[in-house]
């Protein structure tokens, strides 16, 4: 199948990235937000980043244009593209809202086009099990979108070969780096990287170090660009929990139990940068 015409479901900081990037490449893209005060943000935000690509010369004006012209804001499901050939969704991490969009789409779209979804943990089987299966597939993106290389393509159990194919194929021809991976929780970045962090917060929680501390040992002695416990305030606190929930559940192991710290800060609202305040103050 040739992808030529897209539909992004979801504003927000992995919609707009993911949304920004097919269309610098040159594909149609639709960005699919029913809060419309959200999906003008999220187009300040393209905006925005693509004037900080203009700064660094990595594109010219003429590209930048043409970016803006690829793009078009729907708020209302019945003025979709039809002959959508890919849909990726990258809404709220939650199993159930995701399903609804899905089952909405489904309705909605032509057969032949390829359901993905940006989730980075939540089982891909699961969410295709009544909806497409073959044709359905995750595409977990990195933050942010434009700058990050690495995608994992993640096979559910029915994702046929040809789907699979065209998806790696199709990331690999706009500059990414696609590893494939299996269906299990937290596939392969959050099953590593959200241990990594919870224990780090359990660190904090038990007194061993200060936030600060934790994070330099991980920086200046194991040479990680960014400590856990900030990088956990990037990606937000809210999120870090819900990951290690689903992982938590999906393996039924001890071991992926979030630290209660984390669950008393997102109980406070203090979820990271996004908030002003999680680990550090912002």
């Amino acid at each position: 199948m040739k992808i030529e015409k897209i539909i992004i479901c979801g504003a927000g900081t992995m919609g707009n990235g993911i949304a920004h990037m097919f269309a610098l490449n040159g594909f149609q893209v639709q960005i699919y937000e029913v809060n419309l005060q959200n999906a003008q943000k999220g187009l300040h935000t393209i905006i925005l980043n693509l004037d900080r690509q203009i700064k660094k010369g990595l594109i010219t004006e003429q590209q930048k244009a043409k970016t803006i012209s690829n793009l078009q804001i729907i708020n209302d499901a019945r003025e979709l593209n039809r002959d959508a050939n890919l849909i990726i969704e990258a809404i709220y991490e939650n199993k159930d809202v995701k399903l609804k969009l899905f089952k909405e789409l489904d309705a909605l779209i032509n057969a032949d086009c390829i359901f993905a979804t940006n989730t980075s943990s939540i089982s891909i089987t699961e969410l295709s099990k009544d909806i497409r299966s073959d044709k359905f597939i995750g595409m977990h993106f990195m933050n942010p979108v434009p700058m990050m290389k690495l995608v994992e393509i993640i096979k559910g159990y029915s994702t046929s070969e040809e789907t699979y194919e065209t998806i790696f194929k199709l990331c690999s021809s706009i500059g990414k780096e696609p590893v494939t991976v299996n269906d299990y929780p937290g596939f392969i970045s959050n099953r590593v990287l959200m241990p990594l962090i919870n224990e780090a917060i359990y660190t904090l929680y038990e007194n061993v170090a200060t936030a600060e501390d934790i994070d330099k040992v991980m920086k200046l002695g194991m040479n990680h660009p960014m400590g856990p416990l900030q990088l956990a305030d990037f990606i937000g606190l809210d999120v870090c929990l819900d990951i290690m929930n689903v992982i938590q559940s999906g393996f039924n192991d001890s071991k992926y139990r979030p630290c209660p710290l984390l669950k008393k800060l997102v109980a406070a609202g203090k979820l990271g940068k996004k908030s002003g305040e999680g680990f550090y103050k912002y």
